[in-house]
């Protein structure tokens, strides 16, 4: 297993790697502004929030180098496209600049590219007429490795600026074996982004070693604490790396 030696990367591209999630169902608004300060303290790229604490999100995160996304059709990708297409507008009405779109999973595994393509670009339009970006979920838990090539493709396709392994609510999250399938099946112009069971340091250098750019996190500070203490001297490597699962 090939991790990163942390001399050869700064606080601040790691950091820059990630999008820190406070999407659990039950966390409460001070929940989230206490979510927001970790995140603005710790110069991650982004705080993602549920669409109902946008605005909130954008408020705290006004004057810190923090930016605002959220999830679209989340966690199962079956909402009507007119729906996706209004929340991400709504979203972006409230202040997120990145949006992570669950793509619809059972019409990818029905086989039905054209209305997962249309799904995926009608979201990416609206997106990108106003500058924002737009990671494309497949869910890798549910899908065959064709499925998974397959969905990168439409998205790539559609328009998507990253692909993204999983909401990190189902059963599986993010795996070294799938981000790199990921890697291979779409251009350098679209990035990769793991999400689901990334709690450790170690574990965060794999996946950017297997070329992911983006990864949501929950354990952010624990991960960029230990970055700097490892940096110090202070800690040695935990040996085997451990990825996916929930967040």
């Amino acid at each position: 297993m090939t991790v990163i030696d942390v001399k050869t990367i700064s606080y601040e591209q790691l950091a820059k790697v990630i999008d820190h999630s406070l999407l659990r169902p039950e966390l409460t608004s001070q929940e989230v502004i206490e979510g927001c300060q970790l995140a603005a303290r710790y110069h991650v790229a982004t705080v993602c929030v549920k669409p109902c604490h946008v605005r909130l999100a954008a408020e705290q995160l006004k004057d810190s180098d923090v930016l605002v996304s959220t999830v679209i059709g989340f966690p199962h990708g079956s909402s009507v496209t007119e729906i996706k297409v209004a929340e991400a507008q709504r979203a972006m009405d409230d202040g997120a600049v990145e949006l992570d779109m669950v793509l619809n999973i059972g019409e990818l595994r029905s086989g039905n590219d054209d209305f997962v393509f249309q799904d995926i670009k009608a979201v990416c339009d609206v997106a990108h007429a106003r500058g924002v970006k737009v990671k494309v979920i497949l869910e890798n838990a549910y899908l065959t490795d064709e499925q998974k090539v397959r969905g990168c493709q439409l998205a790539e396709k559609a328009g998507a600026d990253w692909v993204k392994t999983s909401t990190g609510f189902a059963p599986g999250g993010a795996t070294l074996e799938d981000l790199r399938l990921m890697r291979r099946s779409v251009s350098e112009k679209v990035q990769i982004k793991a999400a689901g069971g990334v709690r450790t340091l170690d574990a965060l250098l794999a996946v950017i070693e297997a070329g992911v750019t983006r990864c949501g996190a929950t354990a952010t500070a624990k991960i960029l604490d230990d970055f700097k203490a490892r940096l110090a001297g202070e800690q040695t490597s935990t040996g085997e790396v451990k990825i996916g699962g929930e967040y």
